[in-house]
């Protein structure tokens, strides 16, 4: 799943290329991701870009006359940009394309090929992604609900124990809750729970005020690194150096690069996790919780 450094990337990137250009068509192939219906997304054609920025998980793309496409990639999508689209619209089907956007003819080279622009897509059967058009993004009820950013200024050590201080869950499901921390996901929290050396069953309250200021710091500054890493890289090349980059998550079976021991995993009804004991757990190996909703 992208989360805050993807698409903080995704958003630097689309918004070097959209900048002065005006929509020429926007084509729902998926219309179970079309979110919303006023305003159509017909109201987007003919409008300029004046920006990209990202809430959380989700991507802004602001147009003038105060309009926004609101685009949340769930757990399977993506944004493929392309120089050249095919001048013939999509048509609707099972692949994985859900949204087409064609820049106009700003530059007067004539209409139909040759024009860029990009497409929304979504592996997978499992259709979650997310497409709103809205005249303020407060409008999409998954930002209307977020909790704070971590990268921006507000998010200090204070205001982290604040929101722990009566948090009876674990720290794993409260890190990757948006509702209190915007845009962290899976991956990160996993990431940021072992730099910090803390078990991901630890629970929140239980931090020390010298706990929270490191994990407020080793939040920081993972997302931080993780979104310098990504910045102008070519979208295609995202996921792959965001994988590259992990040095727990996803690597169940595989030597801690800290330590040396095995990396290991909890398996969930919807997710998994991973850690390494020497480091976060005093050498315990967790029980498997499958079954369990702690994390959903």
């Amino acid at each position: 799943m992208p989360e805050l450094p993807e698409v903080e990337a995704l958003a630097g990137f689309l918004d070097g290329r959209l900048a002065g250009r005006t929509v020429g068509a926007a084509t729902a192939v998926s219309f179970q991701a079309l979110k919303t219906y006023d305003p159509p997304l017909s109201a987007l054609v003919g409008r300029g870009f004046e920006g990209v920025g990202r809430h959380g998980k989700f991507l802004d793309l602001r147009l003038d006359g105060d309009l926004h496409l609101v685009v949340h990639l769930a757990r399977a999508g993506w944004i493929r940009w392309r120089d050249e689209l095919p001048s013939e619209p999509p048509r609707p089907g099972k692949g994985p394309l859900a949204l087409r956007v064609r820049l106009g003819d700003d530059a007067g080279s004539g209409a139909g090929s040759g024009l860029p622009g990009f497409d929304v897509t979504e592996a997978g059967t499992q259709k979650r992604l997310a497409i709103y058009v809205v005249r303020d993004p407060m409008q999409v009820p998954g930002i209307a609900s977020l909790g704070i950013d971590p990268l921006s200024a507000a998010f200090t050590v204070d205001a982290l124990a604040g929101l722990l201080k009566d948090e009876r869950r674990l720290i794993k499901g409260v890190l990757r809750d948006q509702g209190v921390i915007a845009g962290i996901g899976n991956a990160y929290s996993d990431e940021i729970l072992h730099a910090a050396r803390m078990s991901p069953y630890k629970t929140a309250s239980k931090l020390t005020a010298d706990e929270v200021a490191a994990l407020h710091d080793i939040a920081v500054s993972t997302l931080t690194e993780a979104v310098e890493r990504s910045r102008g890289l070519p979208l295609s090349e995202l996921k792959g150096e965001k994988k590259s980059g992990l040095r727990v998550h996803g690597r169940k079976g595989e030597a801690c690069p800290v330590c040396g021991d095995t990396i290991r995993e909890v398996s969930f009804s919807d997710s998994a996790l991973q850690y390494c004991p020497t480091c976060q757990t005093g050498g315990k190996i967790l029980a498997d919780r499958r079954l369990s909703r702690l994390l959903k």
